[in-house]
């Protein structure tokens, strides 16, 4: 029994965090809004989870990586951690898709279709757009 699942789970919802706090995809977008869906969405698949235990799906037994810890039989404390890890992957991957499609779709759009930086929301204009006054760009 060692926290080694535990703590790559927990490496990895950091890496999230880290993710949607420079994207501002999620939870820095709004919140009380993420936090319930969160909520939600963990609730739901725990529920899912304590059904299939108690029809004999879903089973654990005992290992070397895992702490041992049962919040209930055969649910390990690692199993609610990974899925709060999935609801929170899924929501930053849904927003993190929306803005890059967003983006994609004004670029086709505009002027700048060719430049893969165009439309970008964090990217100043680029050398291949900048030109000096009363000069063409790329002449």
């Amino acid at each position: 029994m060692t926290l080694l699942y535990l703590a790559l789970l927990l490496a990895s919802i950091g890496c999230m965090v880290l993710l949607d706090r420079r994207f501002t995809l999620f939870l820095w977008r709004a919140p009380r809004r993420a936090a319930a869906t969160l909520a939600i969405g963990l609730a739901f698949l725990v529920c899912w989870d304590l059904a299939g235990i108690a029809m004999g799906i879903f089973l654990h037994t005992p290992n070397e990586i895992t702490t041992g810890l049962m919040l209930a039989p055969h649910l390990p404390l690692e199993e609610v951690v990974f899925l709060l890890f999935l609801c929170y992957l899924s929501m930053v991957l849904y927003e993190g898709s929306l803005r890059v499609f967003a983006v994609r779709s004004s670029r086709g759009r505009g002027s700048g279709a060719g430049d893969s930086r165009a439309g970008s929301p964090r990217s100043g204009p680029s050398r291949e757009h900048t030109s000096a006054p009363g000069r063409e760009a790329g002449s």
